[in-house]
């Protein structure tokens, strides 16, 4: 390691030098509410699936994805192949979600509802959202530079939680979404780059016979055929349902996914991003992510991945070092030297979007329009924004360095948990149902995230088994690990039951001149 190491430094120091130049380049552009929310709404459909595809193949996926293929098989590509399903689905909504919301998730709904209330609601489930993210990257970062440098203790993981949290305020505070697009753009051809190659260089290794890998992950799984069937992580065909359904509709409203449809002109635009989104993630989930998680199982092993990280976080990064030419070689640390920084890159992109998504929520929701009651200037809200930046990145910091021990992709879960069961029910609901109101709105948000969160808390996530955060002790009673087969349920019956349950006249009248907006953009700015 210590022959790669001032490649591995200089490379990760030019990769910060470069999202701060584009930082520097974004804060050059007047920050009105519309630059520094969406971009001034002027990217076309190519780029902004370019950047949607940067956020999506985040530390999770790079790192997690591939960690829970190489440990658990069929069980762990089943993660990646909801989130195809999920893109299908947002291609489907991608005009619709465009035409009816400005900034945010809240807005969507608060068009034919009481504005102050709704965004309250919508703002609380969004904020926790953005935290669950932020906080797997910056755990994912942790992993990624513990492991270069070699370190035993959590010193370094520690310090790389806070670094990538600092910049992650920095790039929100000057960049705004024109800054952090442009990073997860270049972040994504990259990114692309580098795994593609890896995917094709374990199928040279197996002469591009994936029969051949596939008996060999089985036998570096040391669990033989088992490693390729359903149930070696999910011992309860319940739990593989439950994550297929959360993940699957979470992407509708995943916050700074959403807030993506706002930075293009039209609907139209919105479902060209869309389409670039779907085949890019195909690609990458079907093919790369399985092809790089069972070469790991196959080349590197699962004993030596665990030792290395518990969760298998670092399996992606250990298969870049055998490729290259092995442990203690020079070639494979400098591969692995490459591959970990783009990798890091991918963290930095990845945590300044969802940032951006998380200070607009606080800034335009919450303070906005709960607070000063749409009483504010553009200079105001953006000034907020940059203040909640700190405040955000402080909080993420704080949780991070306490939960650093969990996969990385078992916390995305969680977030794509919530959002599925607060967010999308009701977002369903009132683009398609007349008598849907401000109280099923209510309803639907609050118990749907009070549900997933309740459940994740006493689930096998939480406690009582060795891969608990508090592996301890035994305070559970939820048998699932992902709540979504009765989160998002829940979900859609409190929003059901509280838009029955009180008629509001004036939110029936207005689905009309919601749906003209959905269907025709009309208004829609």
């Amino acid at each position: 390691m210590d022959s790669s190491r001032p490649l591995m430094l200089g490379l990760f120091l030019a990769i910060i030098v470069m999202t701060f130049g584009i930082t520097a380049w974004a804060a050059r552009h007047r920050k009105s509410r519309d630059e520094f929310f969406t971009a001034g709404r002027g990217l076309t459909g190519r780029q902004n699936g370019l950047a949607m595809a940067g956020d999506s193949l985040s530390a999770s996926a790079v790192l997690g994805s591939v960690g829970l293929v190489s440990l658990f098989g069929f069980d762990g590509f089943m993660f990646g192949i909801a989130n195809v399903v999920a893109f299908v689905l947002l291609l489907l909504l991608a005009g619709f979600l465009r035409n009816t919301g400005r900034f945010t998730v809240s807005d969507v709904l608060s068009f034919r509802m009481n504005e102050r209330r709704v965004k309250l609601a919508g703002g609380m489930s969004s904020l926790t959202i953005s935290l669950f993210y932020l906080i797997a990257q910056m755990v994912g970062a942790g992993a990624l530079l513990a492991l270069l440098i070699g370190a035993e203790g959590p010193g370094v993981k520690n310090a790389t939680i806070v670094v990538v949290g600092i910049l992650m305020t920095i790039y929100a505070v000057f960049g705004g979404m024109r800054g952090a697009t442009w990073v997860q753009i270049i972040k994504a051809v990259i990114l692309m780059g580098i795994v593609s190659l890896m995917a094709v260089m374990v199928l040279i290794r197996f002469e591009f016979d994936f029969g051949a890998l596939l008996t060999a992950a089985a036998g570096g799984s040391g669990h033989g055929p088992q490693f390729l069937e359903a149930g070696l992580q999910y011992k309860n065909p319940l739990d593989l349902l439950s994550l297929g359904i959360g993940v699957t509709l979470a992407f509708i409203g995943l916050p700074h996914v959403f807030q993506r449809f706002y930075t293009v002109s039209d609907d139209k635009t919105a479902r060209s991003s869309a389409l670039w989104l779907f085949g890019i993630e195909s690609i990458f989930t079907v093919a790369v992510v399985l092809i790089m998680g069972l070469g790991a199982a196959a080349l590197v092993g699962v004993a030596a991945i665990t030792a290395s990280s518990a969760g298998g976080n670092t399996a992606a990064i250990l298969l870049a070092q055998e490729l290259g030419g092995g442990a203690g070689t020079l070639n494979g640390n400098i591969f692995m030297a490459v591959f970990s920084a783009v990798a890091f890159a991918t963290i930095l992109a990845v945590v300044a979007g969802i940032m951006v998504s998380a200070i607009t929520t606080f800034s335009h929701d919450l303070y906005g329009n709960v607070i000063k009651r749409g009483q504010v200037t553009d200079a105001q809200v953006v000034k907020v924004a940059r203040i909640a930046a700190v405040v955000i990145g402080f909080a993420a910091i704080v949780i991070s360095l306490t939960v650093q021990n969990l996969n990385i992709g078992f916390i995305v879960g969680l977030g794509l948990a919530i959002a599925a069961s607060a967010h999308v029910p009701s977002l369903i609901l009132n683009l398609f149902w007349r008598r849907f109101n401000t109280r099923g709105a209510l309803w639907g948000i609050y118990g749907g995230l009070v549900t997933a969160v309740l459940l994740v808390v006493f689930s096998p996530t939480v406690s009582g088994t060795d891969r608990s955060l508090f592996a301890s002790v035994d305070f559970s009673w939820f048998p699932l690990t992902n709540p979504g087969l009765v989160s998002v349920p829940a979900g859609f019956l409190f929003a059901i039951i509280g838009a029955l349950s009180k008629r509001d006249v004036a939110a029936e009248e207005g689905y009309d001149a919601l749906e003209v907006r959905a269907l025709s953009g009309a208004n829609s700015e």
